[in-house]
């Protein structure tokens, strides 16, 4: 909320300087206002060109491009906030520094990259060639098809930590899921398990107090409030910790969608049913997560000087069972790896391609991914939810129904509630669960995590899932696609907005 405030605030003092700017410029230098007009025209094609020389994904800058070029100093003032200032922060930095710190923790070994290399296993090169999370072979996965399965799951795994406990969501909320699990952790930290928890400060900030860390601190608990919202502070308020994660002594860990929170585990969910998902992982890709926490965590307190002492050495056996990779994303890298490895599953889908995810606001690079491959005789499936959780981001989910349904990719609304859920899934070959949403934030704005599987016999369980969701489903009808004239306007307008929201 209060970043929205902030948000809303700068344009305003934005188009307030606009007017004020016009105004003046009337009054007192009219015969002036040729050369004043070419001298913004000028400064607005620079900054522009500045834009269009650096951009990574045009559709994605558009919006400001548009408002530069139209209105200079609200452009200018948009662009100066909330497009260029990230290096201001200090968090920001220290989260590049532990990046580059903490790559030698994650080393491949060549007998993997050998045997990928053979096998021309394209879609993992790509995550291995481009970032430093390593594949595993030697995992044990459970897929988890609602929140309620998951939760027993997740509590049963804290109750035997010996160690540690580490947990990072977007949301902690109050209520029977986190009374659960508050009680084993409180349990825990009396006997001596290092439990520390991070959340982020916006995504729970109208559930929490900003005392609840000292609150925790009185049980023994470490917490972490990430990113805490401070008004005016900088465009980085605008980048979330939108992972889900919990690593119990480096033996197991857990992710999906589900957020710690009631509605999650269908309990008072205010959107019908909530479908959602969770995932288990035992074997040695934990590590990839393991990284990922203590990155952020030590970003924040620098309190680890070697993490080696949290990695398990899996001397057990565990049945070889395809390739997992567990992975981040963050903003500003240069790679934008989430929307990459989702583009690269749908580039190399040959029979078919399903997709569950909560939001459907993309850029036109994924448009024409989508577009692609159903023209080539792809059976590409999307999900939806069928009672969205915002009506202004479900319009600018409906405004790429069109495009979509008339190059054959078929759309489907979960007619029972909302859809949390972010799955790829193709040819009964390679999966994606994780946090990773089909939209701006978190494909270009969020911290965000996912677990990419190839030829793992858990992906069965996904289709199955995906198959069993679809019969609760229906698809998008002709009043979905064929609107009237001013609907059309208010989703381009939403559209072209996307991104700055």
């Amino acid at each position: 909320m209060l970043n929205a405030i902030k948000r809303a605030l700068i344009v305003f003092i934005g188009i307030a300087l606009q007017l004020a700017f016009a105004i003046s410029i009337r009054l007192f230098f009219y015969e002036h206002l040729g050369i004043i007009t070419i001298f913004y025209s000028v400064v607005s094609v620079l900054i522009v060109l500045g834009i269009l020389k650096d951009s990574l994904r045009l559709s994605n800058d558009l919006p400001l491009i548009i408002l530069i070029l139209i209105f200079p100093i609200l452009g200018t003032i948009l662009f100066i906030t909330l497009g260029r200032s990230y290096k201001k922060s200090k968090l920001l930095k220290n989260i590049f520094s532990y990046e580059d710190k903490y790559e030698k923790y994650l080393k491949q070994d060549s007998k993997t990259i050998e045997e990928i290399n053979s096998k021309q296993l394209d879609n993992i090169k790509y995550i291995t060639n481009r970032t430093n999370y390593t594949v595993s072979s030697n995992n044990q996965v459970t897929y988890y098809k609602f929140g309620e399965e998951f939760y027993p799951e997740l509590l049963k795994e804290l109750k035997k930590a010996e160690k540690f406990i580490f947990m990072e969501y977007f949301i902690l909320n109050k209520g029977t899921m986190w009374s659960g699990i508050l009680d084993v952790l409180k349990e825990k930290a009396a006997n001596g398990v290092d439990v520390r928890i991070m959340y982020d400060d916006m995504g729970s900030i109208a559930m929490l107090s900003t005392k609840y860390p000292k609150e925790l601190a009185k049980y023994g608990i470490k917490c972490i409030p990430f990113n805490k919202i401070t008004p005016f502070k900088g465009i980085f308020m605008n980048n979330r910790d939108h992972r889900k994660m919990t690593i119990i002594d480096g033996k197991v860990a857990f992710s999906g969608g589900v957020n710690i929170s009631d509605e999650y585990i269908n309990i008072n969910s205010p959107f019908g049913i909530w479908k959602d998902n969770g995932i288990k992982i035992v074997g040695d890709s934990i590590w990839n997560l393991t990284v990922l926490f203590l990155t952020l965590w030590n970003a924040n307190t620098n309190e680890d000087k070697d993490i080696n002492k949290f990695k398990y050495d899996f001397k057990e056996k565990i049945k070889k069972d395809g390739y997992v990779i567990p992975y981040g994303v963050a903003p500003l890298h240069k790679d934008l790896i989430g929307e990459d490895v989702y583009i690269n599953m749908i580039n190399s889908a040959k029979d078919y391609l399903y997709i569950m995810t909560p939001y459907l606001i993309i850029d036109t690079d994924m448009v024409n991914a989508l577009c692609r491959a159903a023209k080539r005789g792809v059976d590409v499936r999307i999900i939806i939810p069928g009672i969205p959780d915002k009506k202004i981001v479900y319009t600018q989910t409906k405004s790429f129904f069109k495009i979509l349904h008339d190059n054959g990719v078929k759309i489907y609304k979960y007619m029972k509630g909302f859809v949390h859920a972010k799955v790829f899934l193709s040819d009964d070959i390679r999966s994606v669960v994780g946090t990773i949403n089909m939209d701006y934030r978190s494909l270009y704005l969020h911290f965000e995590n996912g677990i990419y599987m190839e030829n793992n016999s858990e992906i069965s369980n996904v289709k199955k899932d995906f198959v069993e969701t679809l019969k609760e489903c229906e698809g998008i009808s002709g009043k979905d696609i064929n609107i009237g004239f001013f609907k059309n306007i208010w989703q381009a307008v939403l559209r072209l907005l996307a991104p700055l929201f």
